[in-house]
């Protein structure tokens, strides 16, 4: 299962994110051994690593970024995110630097300016990888989404420490599980979930930032629609320590630091400002 560097020229940028941020199978890459978030492999060096990760340190619409909440743009136009999730089974899934849900049937869309995005994951990153006006909240989850031209879309929601959360509740006992299994780094720790809806973690989005911009890990690839939900949630502390025990320890603060916006808007939407 080890692989030393990147599959070659013959996969896309956008399968080679797909092999990172999906299910893993037996020809799947070590991930541990491609990027890190700390040391000689960690985040300021992702772009060095290999050729398919130049737009890491080259690329101009990169993420995450800071949301300055009084110079966002509110755009009349922007749409309600439709969300037409479903019951799908799911996997849970450790890969080392980061802890996720992986859907194996259809789990449904994200309806986003008339084109849909199917829901494929979604993962944790502690603390949180955007902020808003320059606070790191202690997690933030990201829901990945691709349509069928490979266009890809996530949203964001962030945490703050207060109760917990009950999403993340329904799966505690299964992290906790992972935290205590020993995986050697060329292993991923796979744990079936049974059926779960989506539906469960969806609140009506009345407020949301967006802005174009890129994965968070390697290969960094651009034209992705960031949508980071305005209101932020709560989570306990010993909910984002589930999240981390299982992650590799040079991974266990598993955020991207802040990139330039480089001339780029966030947009704002407000359900408030569609009101007659």
């Amino acid at each position: 299962m080890a692989m030393a560097s990147p599959p070659p020229g013959l996969f896309s940028a956008i399968s080679y994110v797909l092999l990172l941020l999906t299910a893993a199978s037996a020809t799947s890459p070590d991930i541990h051994e491609v990027f890190s978030y700390s040391g000689a492999k960690g985040p300021d060096n992702w772009g060095h690593i290999s050729p398919e990760f130049s737009a890491c340190s080259s690329g101009t619409h990169q993420s995450p970024v800071n949301i300055v909440t009084n110079q966002t743009v509110v755009n009349m136009g922007l749409s309600p995110l439709i969300r037409g999730y479903r019951p799908a089974n799911a996997t849970l899934v450790n890969n080392g630097f980061n802890v996720g849900i992986f859907f194996n049937q259809d789990a449904g869309f994200v309806g986003i300016e008339g084109k849909n995005y199917s829901l494929k994951q979604m993962h944790w990153h502690t603390p949180s990888e955007h902020q808003i006006n320059g606070i790191q909240y202690p997690a933030e989850l990201q829901l990945f989404h691709q349509a069928e031209d490979g266009g890809i879309a996530v949203i964001a929601v962030l945490y703050n420490y207060d109760k917990p959360d009950r999403f993340i509740g329904t799966i505690e006992g299964k992290l906790g599980e992972q935290g205590k299994e020993t995986c050697g780094e060329d292993q991923e720790s796979h744990i079936a979930l049974g059926v779960m809806d989506p539906k469960n973690i969806k609140r009506h989005t009345r407020r949301y930032y967006r802005y174009l911009g890129s994965t968070t890990t390697p290969p960094c690839t651009e034209q992705v629609i960031w949508n980071i939900h305005g209101k932020v949630r709560k989570i306990s502390k010993e909910q984002v320590e589930a999240l981390r025990a299982p992650l590799f320890n040079d991974c266990k603060n598993n955020f991207r630091p802040l990139q330039s916006l480089n001339g780029r808007k966030i947009e704002l939407y407000d359900e408030h400002n569609d009101a007659p």
